[in-house]
C-alpha cells in the first residue's frame, strides 16, 4: 500500500489536484482511498458529485463510537473511497486534534483492511504544520509528502514551512519529502521562483499543472477533470503527474 500526504497553502488547488490524481490512478485499476484532513471537509466533494459525507468528527461528537465504517466513508467516481476528518464546532476544540481523532478512528474501524486500498492520499491543509496537521507525516501513515505551490509569495512561504517540518521529523521515522508540485497561477517568474525554493530545500519540482479554465469548468460541474473532460489536455496533465508521483513511490504504471 502506497501512502501519500499532499500539503499546501489553503486555496492553492490542493484538493482539486488530489481528487484528480485519485481519479486518474483509479481509472488504471488501482484501489484508491482519499482522506480529507482539512476542517472545511471538502476534499472529496468533486469525487462525490457535490455530495458531502459525514465527517469523522461529526460522528464522534454525535455517536461517540457507536457508528460503522460505512457511515464515515463514501464511494466516489471510479470507486475512490472517500473520507473526511472534518473540524471542531467553531470556537470549540482544535482542528489538529480532530485530524488525529479521525485518522485513529479510521484505523480502529478497520478502513484499510476492509477497503484494501493500493494507494491512500491524505489531503492536508498546510497553512499550519503542527500537532494534528503533522499527523499524516507520522510513521504508519504517509511515506511520502508532496507539496503543492504556485509562484505566489504566500504559497511559497507555506511550502517552505512544510518542508522544514518534514525535515525536522525525518529522524523519527516519519514521511520523507517527495518533491514540489507547481500549480501555476501565471505570476511573474513563477517557474524560476519555485525552482529556487526546490533548491533551497534540497528537493525538486516533480510535476507541474497549467492554469486552466478546464479545471474551473469541472469544479462548477462538481466533477473531477478526469470525469468531466477525460480527453482534455488537463486530464492528460493529471495522468502524467499521477504516474510521476507513483514512480517516485516505487510503482510503475503500465
Amino acid at each position: 500500500m502506497i501512502r501519500i500526504a499532499v500539503y499546501g497553502k489553503g486555496g492553492i488547488g490542493k484538493s482539486t489536484t488530489v481528487s484528480n490524481l485519485s481519479a486518474a490512478i483509479a481509472e488504471r485499476g488501482l484501489k484508491v482511498m482519499q482522506i480529507g484532513c482539512d476542517p472545511k471537509a471538502d476534499s472529496t466533494v468533486n469525487l462525490l458529485h457535490g455530495a458531502k459525507i459525514r465527517t469523522a468528527l461529526e460522528l464522534i461528537r454525535e455517536k461517540k463510537n457507536d457508528f460503522s465504517l460505512a457511515e464515515m466513508t463514501g464511494i466516489g467516481f471510479n470507486g475512490v473511497v472517500c473520507a473526511e476528518a472534518g473540524g471542531p464546532v467553531p470556537g470549540q476544540g482544535c482542528a489538529g486534534r480532530g485530524i488525529i481523532a479521525a485518522l485513529e478512528k479510521l484505523e480502529e474501524k478497520g478502513a484499510y483492511e476492509v477497503y484494501k486500498p493500493d494507494v491512500v492520499f491524505y489531503d492536508v491543509l498546510g497553512d499550519v504544520v503542527c500537532g494534528g496537521f503533522a499527523m499524516p507525516m507520522r510513521a504508519g501513515y504517509a511515506e511520502n509528502v508532496f507539496i503543492i505551490t504556485s509562484g505566489e509569495n504566500m504559497a511559497i512561504h507555506a511550502a517552505a514551512n512544510i518542508a522544514v517540518a518534514v525535515d525536522n521529523f525525518k529522524g523519527r521515522g516519519y514521511a520523507s519529502l517527495g518533491g514540489l508540485i507547481l500549480n501555476r497561477r501565471n505570476v511573474r517568474n513563477e517557474e524560476e521562483k519555485v525552482a529556487e525554493l526546490a533548491a533551497d530545500i534540497n528537493s525538486s519540482v516533480v510535476g507541474s499543472l497549467s492554469f486552466s479554465e478546464t479545471v474551473q469548468a469541472a469544479d462548477e460541474m462538481k466533477k473531477t477533470v478526469i470525469e468531466a473532460f477525460p480527453e482534455s489536455p488537463m486530464a492528460h496533465e493529471y495522468r502524467v503527474l499521477a504516474a510521476s508521483l507513483l514512480k517516485i513511490c516505487g510503482v510503475e504504471l503500465c
